[in-house]
């Protein structure tokens, strides 16, 4: 009977014996701590500006005259239209505003000369797109007809957009014109605007 179960202790040992290395290396370490890799700050993305656009704008005009004619000032209300092309951090337009500034041209004796009965402006745009604000500069020619007669005069100035929503934007535009001479009567100006702007996107 001991010669039976003599065998069988020594294979039971055996198995063990060959059990415990297995054993032994099935013991896997705690999980190292994640690695936290702080976020990179997304750059700011690119304002949609491109479109058609039609606004009014309300500002003041201030104008400079020679030749004898006093200097006049008035309030401002327009009208404009356009279309921009968005390039990605760069964008162009063409814009066509109209306005009739109240601006009478008095001579030295205090009379009344002459008066400005509407003024058009035909302005091409470019300006850096910085997301949601667009700043731009712009020049152009500025036809006018005037009680003296009509002259087209040149344009510079320097804009901002700000876009609301999708479609609604609020601006501002300041913008410098010079006039030879309106017909031939011997005079001409400058004049400085500065106006504020509601567009709508289409």
């Amino acid at each position: 009977m001991t010669s039976y179960f003599a065998p069988a202790a020594i294979a039971l040992g055996l198995t063990a014996a060959a059990a415990a290395p297995a054993m032994a290396g099935s013991y896997s370490p705690a999980p190292a701590e994640p690695v936290i890799v702080p976020a990179v700050p997304a750059a700011a993305p690119d304002g949609d500006w491109g479109g058609a656009y039609l606004g009014l704008s309300y500002g003041y005009i201030d104008v400079n005259t020679d030749s004898g004619a006093s200097d006049d000032s008035s309030d401002a209300l327009g009208i404009h239209a356009g279309y921009r092309w968005d390039f990605g951090k760069t964008v162009a337009g063409l814009e066509v505003e109209y306005g009739e500034p109240d601006l009478d041209f008095v001579n030295s004796s205090g009379t009344q000369s002459g008066s400005v009965d509407n003024v058009w402006r035909i302005k091409g745009q470019y300006g850096y797109d910085f997301g949601r604000t667009l700043a731009y500069a712009t020049a152009g020619i500025a036809p006018t007809d005037t009680s003296l007669g009509d002259e087209t005069g040149y344009l510079v100035g320097v804009g901002v957009d700000y876009q609301m929503t999708q479609n609604w934007v609020m601006g501002a535009e300041v913008l410098y014109h010079d006039f030879d001479e309106f017909g031939s009567s011997g005079v001409g100006a400058d004049a400085t605007t500065a106006a504020v702007r509601l567009s709508y996107r289409f």
